[in-house]
């Protein structure tokens, strides 16, 4: 037994702790100093550690695991509760009952605002347009977002506001979507992740009027998505993609005291970023650098997403002779840019969903290889949904980083009579989220939830990852791609920290380490899977610090 020269500040007892470290992969108790892990062993030994001063907390033998770091999260884009929330409104006649309802509670807006558009809502597979939402908003502009992010859908009245016409389609937020027949703007907008979440294109809908896009709008979202994230075990959260006009969220919510869990901030890279940016990316990545929020991966788009038939697919969309997307970048180009950002030291976080777009990122991280030499980049495909078996082992051998979002793979979400497992087509469907092929390959997996794309509690991705089942149950969607329940945990914990270069601090409960750990509710390691979702997060710590339960 090792005998503490001074007590501990904390001491946690009476547990079951799965440490996620090989070296000492159980144990009961954990002592702590100055916020960091001293002393892990036995209970019996654990009195040494104990002073009059010393915080005791008795798991009641429950299941203790690092906290766990999720690898994407949108927090800033969050949950708004100034929109209509359509999650779950299956029909065009929900989505009309929604808006009404809002717009009975709000007579005087001047916009209507929503969000979590699904886009199986509109009959026929088609994608909505200002005339589905015109007899519901008349002359309100109207201002709808997709669930996930990657579009936008507005009435007549927002058109005119937005600058929408048949002659300015290409917008400083997206691209605007025209009739084939009269070439008029249709009001659906693509893009929208990756130019409406620019910095130009967030500046544009802010002086344009949106609400949405308000600074104190964010930072509510912001503030909000933090609450969910500490009560959820989420004790670092990697934020993808945000501009430099974002950081003044983050250090406002650490200078307020709602900043709990740790930040790890991407800067988005999209087309026409220029040396002079990224030397102001450099400067950002060297002012936040501590251990609350840390800035310096890029992220960048290669393909959008599968549902509007945006992603790049090798072979055609289901029922398409020809088309199968594009990438947003030449092959060429893209691979020469990510040799220049490879080259500066920045580590890509590159968005790839269908698999030419996917097979596009692995072949330019290999030149960028070839031609800067091998070194430890930890470049990550972001997604992974749909990957052809020929290029899966190449993200170990690259040394590549797969980040994945277990619940995308959901039945309900993307499976059969979904638009992503249609628009694919049952051919490909063992292209689907292929989480066991890649980790049986040796890739490293860092799994995370893509709030608010889908729910932020990771015993929802750690369900879907193990079972591939629905929420509520039923039959499972290619289990062949299922993994272990300690994988998933691994992925949510140690793959995600080194993924993000935090192995070192994070990830898992080893002396030295940072003092960040849950409790649980239930054993998840040893429950039926069927009730890995019910279970809570009872304590969750901080660098010692008790954050959350208690």
């Amino acid at each position: 037994m090792a005998i503490a020269a001074h007590p501990a500040h904390l001491v946690l007892r009476n547990a079951r702790i799965h440490t996620v470290d090989p070296a000492l992969p159980e144990a009961q108790a954990m002592a702590v100093v100055d916020g960091r892990i001293a002393w892990i062993g036995s209970d019996k030994d654990a009195q040494g550690w104990t002073g009059p001063d010393t915080r005791v907390i008795d798991a009641g033998g429950k299941l203790v695991l690092p906290g766990f770091i999720d690898a994407h999260n949108h927090v800033r884009l969050g949950s708004d509760d100034a929109c209509v929330q359509l999650s779950g409104a299956r029909t065009l006649d929900e989505v009309h009952a929604r808006i009404r309802a809002w717009r009975t509670s709000h007579p005087d807006a001047e916009w209507i605002e929503a969000e979590a558009f699904d886009y199986s809502a509109i009959p026929g597979g088609r994608m909505p347009t200002a005339g589905d939402l015109d007899p519901v908003t008349g002359d309100v502009p109207t201002f709808v977002l997709s669930y996930d992010v990657h579009t936008a859908w507005v009435n007549t009245a927002a058109m005119r506001r937005l600058g929408i016409d048949r002659d300015h389609t290409g917008l400083p937020f997206g691209e605007a979507a025209t009739d084939s027949t009269t070439g008029e703007p249709t009001g659906f907008i693509t893009d929208f992740a990756v130019k409406g979440l620019s910095r130009d294109g967030h500046r544009a809908l802010q002086t344009l009027g949106l609400p949405w896009a308000s600074p104190d709008r964010q930072y509510g979202r912001l503030t909000k998505s933090l609450d969910d994230a500490i009560g959820f075990g989420i004790t670092t959260v990697v934020e993808p993609q945000n501009s430099l006009d974002d950081l003044a969220l983050f250090a406002r919510a650490r200078a307020e005291g709602r900043l709990r869990s740790r930040i790890v901030a991407a800067l988005f890279h999209p087309r026409g970023t220029t040396d002079s940016d990224l030397d102001d990316f450099a400067a950002a990545a060297r002012r936040y650098a501590d251990d609350r929020i840390r800035v310096g991966p890029l992220k960048l788009y290669i393909d959008d997403v599968v549902e509007p038939r945006t992603a790049a697919l090798l072979e055609p969309y289901a029922g398409c002779r020809h088309h199968r997307g594009d990438t947003f970048y030449p092959p060429e180009e893209f691979a020469s840019l990510l040799t220049k950002l490879d080259a500066r030291g920045f580590q890509c976080f590159v968005h790839a969903t269908g698999d030419r777009g996917i097979r596009t990122v692995l072949d330019a991280v290999e030149h960028a290889r070839a031609v800067n030499g091998p070194r430890d980049a930890r470049h990550q495909v972001v997604h992974v949904e749909c990957l052809d078996p020929d290029d899966t082992p190449r993200f170990a051998a690259l040394g590549v980083v797969a980040c994945m979002q277990p619940r995308h793979s959901a039945p309900e979400v993307a499976g059969p009579g979904k638009d992503w497992a249609e628009n694919i087509g049952v051919g490909r469907w063992h292209k689907a989220w292929p989480l066991r092929s890649l980790h049986t390959a040796g890739a490293l997996l860092a799994l995370s939830s893509d709030w608010n794309v889908a729910e932020m509690d990771p015993m929802i991705g750690i369900y879907t990852a193990v079972t591939r089942r629905p929420l509520g149950g039923g039959e499972p969607w290619m289990r062949q791609e299922t993994i272990s329940v300690e994988a998933a945990v691994h992925g949510y914990t140690m793959g995600s920290a080194y993924a993000n270069f935090l192995e070192h601090e994070r990830g898992s409960l080893t002396v030295g380490k940072a003092a960040d750990f849950v409790v649980l509710s239930r054993d998840i390691l040893r429950a039926a899977p069927e009730d890995i979702p019910g279970t809570v997060v009872e304590t969750v710590v901080v660098a010692g610090l008790v954050e959350h339960g208690g």
